[in-house]
């Protein structure tokens, strides 16, 4: 295992991310912090570091530790020992909540078939 890794491939192998592109995107807005301040996609990473990194789908931050670095692609399993979640439990209910109303379609402008039925609900056609 090495001693450090780049920011943008770590995040990439462990899976944060689905591709590195769109993790040295992240890291170019300024959206992956660590102690608070912007890390390049170039930043060195080494066991121990927490970061802050946007859910790449949705709102919400979510903050990992470090534990272990990798530069390759691995399965779930051994991705997921590579790294600490320690994002708080209201963070994480509040993204549960967020993919259930995305899931439900209740998001957004109602279609047709859901403002009919909303209005029935509310006794419009009665």
């Amino acid at each position: 295992m090495p001693d450090t890794a780049r920011t943008d491939k770590w995040l990439w192998a462990v899976r944060f991310f689905k591709t590195r592109g769109l993790a040295a995107e992240m890291c170019a807005a300024g959206k992956v912090k660590r102690r608070g301040h912007a890390l390049k996609a170039s930043s060195a990473l080494h066991p121990g570091d927490v970061l802050e990194l946007p859910f790449p789908d949705g709102p919400g931050m979510r903050v990992v530790t470090v534990k272990g670095l990798i530069e390759q692609r691995v399965g779930a399993p051994e991705a997921r020992a590579c790294y600490e979640e320690s994002t708080a439990a209201e963070v994480m209910a509040a993204r549960e909540e967020w993919q259930q109303a995305r899931k439900e379609g209740l998001r957004g402008r109602p279609t047709k078939k859901n403002r009919r039925l909303i209005e029935r609900h509310r006794g419009f056609f009665e």
